[in-house]
């Protein structure tokens, strides 16, 4: 039986659908209005991200946006501006420029890369004579054209009802108030602009339960690895610096890996044996951008759970890009807004793309993560290429002597005829060095995780700890 919607059901679907009039293919403009540095420094607005990125990089990344959810970018055009408008954001004069080209080029879609307020939309498309989004609307789109599974749909689904709530102005005219009561007796009743708030909040209210339901199963599941511990390795870094590679390289596995923004979305894990036969939870997530709506940061915080709880954080640079140490930056910046510590024993900084880099340049790099190829427990970079395979075992050597860093290591002496005690002890942690004596007492160094540490001192009191864990 199929379900007829209502239509205030309707209304809110369409709402809900992030954007959903944008055709692939639309004739788009893509406008950069960036602020110069006196005027970033003095709306107190500037950070060293910024600094670092050029406006032509920004209007490339804008661009690039734009064509992941199959746009037609006819041109981009960096628009200067001095000082904010509050009615349009830019001067008055370059309205008039853009609606020029607007009109000559047939343009239908206007990509703002800038956060703009409900007002200045409205006023801008009035001006443009057509459709205008701003960069959080755009990662909306994306956002919800990416989403595979039911927990990614619902958390776009909320994260763009949210954005949408304050732009109910923008979207409905026709805001007379309802009649309540009967016939003509009953006196003014709520706005329909009210009316759409309210089934907005009931909505975001229903999400918001389900996602709950989501966090807990996703609880039960960290609980169910807690009873034999992996340590968890979460990949994480700009968008498109190549991690879905790297995550197949590692696992084998099939992710979706494209040279495409946004390319994943929905988080992958799988469990992969490192070479010295260490077990661990490889997690892909999705792709930090610098001015990351701060709602989709909060709605993905589930998503995210991984990277919240991982072991060591794999940051996965693309060190061909120009503008490498600025995504650095806003990756950093995402990370600490997470609560996630960024310290340099949890992280290990992953170099990518090597095979794209000139002779001078990878000879540079190899210079600086010279430490890295020596010293397996180094804080140094690896630089790999996750297309070719370089640095491949450089980076799983080290991700070996990370874990090992967190673990405690212990002598333990048994006797000939403890069977049972020299099982455990193979099943629960790693063997790394056995000796016998010529009676058959066997002489260990034993290593466990944290997790596991007091069950291994309840059972082997006579251990002694070999080195400290940090």
């Amino acid at each position: 039986m199929t379900e007829t919607m209502t239509p205030g059901e309707a209304r809110l679907q369409a709402m809900a659908a992030p954007e959903g009039d944008i055709a692939a293919a639309t004739h788009t403009l893509v406008v950069g209005p960036y602020l110069g540095r006196v005027a970033q420094r003095s709306a107190g607005g500037v950070h060293s991200a910024e600094i670092l990125r050029s406006n032509e990089a920004r209007l490339d990344e804008a661009s690039g946006l734009a064509a992941a959810i199959e746009l037609d970018v006819v041109e981009a055009i960096f628009a200067p501006v001095q000082r904010i408008r509050p009615s349009t954001y830019l001067g008055k004069g370059r309205v008039e420029e853009l609606a020029g080209v607007i009109k000559a080029r047939e343009i239908g879609l206007v990509v703002m890369d800038c956060a703009l307020s409900p007002v200045q939309q409205r006023n801008l498309e009035k001006e443009f004579g057509c459709k205008v989004i701003d960069r959080t609307g755009l990662i909306l789109e994306i956002f919800g054209r990416r989403a595979s599974t039911r927990e990614g749909t619902l958390q776009v689904e909320h994260a763009h009802l949210a954005y949408q709530r304050s732009r109910l102005v923008r979207s409905w005219t026709h805001l007379e108030r309802q009649r309540g009561g009967f016939g003509f007796l009953g006196g003014p009743g709520e706005t329909q602009i009210e009316a759409d708030r309210r089934m907005i909040q009931e909505r975001m209210t229903k999400i918001e339960r389900e996602l709950d339901g989501v966090t807990r199963t996703r609880g039960l599941h960290r609980q169910g690895r807690a009873r034999v511990p992996y340590p968890i390795v979460a990949l994480v870094g700009y968008t498109n610096a190549g991690k879905s590679t790297l995550f197949n390289a590692l696992t084998k596995a099939q992710v979706m890996a494209q040279d495409m923004l946004f390319a994943t979305l929905d988080p992958t894990a799988r469990a992969t044996k490192l070479p010295h036969g260490e077990t661990v939870i490889l997690s892909d997530t999705v792709g930090f951008i610098s001015e990351l709506p701060t709602s989709l940061i909060a709605a993905f915080r589930a998503t995210l759970e991984d990277v919240i709880e991982a072991d060591i954080l794999l940051h996965v640079r693309d060190v061909s890009h120009g503008d490498s140490e600025a995504q650095a930056e806003d990756v950093g910046a995402v990370l600490r807004e997470l609560g996630i510590e960024t310290s340099a024993t949890r992280i290990i900084e992953v170099w990518n793309k090597a095979d794209l880099l000139d002779a001078d340049e990878r000879t540079r790099l190899l210079n600086l993560s010279a430490q890295g190829r020596t010293d397996r427990d180094s804080d140094a970079p690896v630089l790999v290429s996750a297309l070719t395979g370089e640095g491949l075992a450089a980076l799983t050597s080290r991700i070996e002597a990370r874990i090992a860093r967190q673990r405690s290591t212990f002598a333990v002496v048994l006797p000939p005829e403890d069977g049972a005690s020299l099982h455990w002890l193979y099943e629960n942690g790693e063997v790394l060095d056995r000796r016998e004596e010529e009676g058959g007492t066997m002489h260990l160094a034993f290593r466990i995780a944290p997790e596991k540490e007091p069950r291994f001192l309840n059972r082997f009191a006579g251990a002694r700890r070999l080195n400290r864990v940090g």
